[in-house]
C-alpha cells in the first residue's frame, strides 16, 4: 500500500435527503473496490495503491451526477509515498474507544 486519501464529495442539490442519497451511492462505489475503507461524518478514507485511488476519485464525482446531481464538489487529501504509508490503524488505534486514550 503506498498510498491513502480521503474523499468528500459535496452533490450541488436541493435538500439534504438527496445529498445523502447521492453521497451513499458514492460511498457504495467506494466500497465496491473491497479496500480498507473508514466512513466519517465528513469524508470517507481509503487506503490502496496511488493509481487505484485516483481511479476512485475520478468515478465518484461520475458516480454523483449519474446519481442526479447537476454538478459535485469534490475534495480529496492524498497521502502518496511509493515506500509506503502510514496506515489509519497506526494513525488512529490509540484515540479509538476502548484504547485507554
Amino acid at each position: 500500500m503506498n498510498a491513502s486519501i480521503a474523499i468528500q464529495v459535496l452533490p450541488k442539490v436541493a435538500t439534504n435527503d438527496e445529498t445523502v442519497r447521492i453521497v451513499d451511492e458514492a460511498i457504495a462505489y467506494i466500497k465496491s473496490f473491497g479496500l480498507h475503507t473508514e466512513v466519517g461524518p465528513f469524508e470517507t478514507t481509503i487506503e490502496g495503491e496511488y493509481d487505484t485511488l485516483m481511479e476512485i476519485v475520478k468515478g465518484c464525482s461520475k458516480i454523483c451526477v449519474e446519481a442526479g446531481a447537476p454538478g459535485v464538489m469534490t475534495y480529496v487529501k492524498i497521502n502518496y509515498n511509493p515506500a509506503g504509508v502510514l496506515t489509519m490503524e497506526e494513525k488512529t488505534a490509540k484515540h479509538r474507544e476502548g484504547a485507554g486514550a
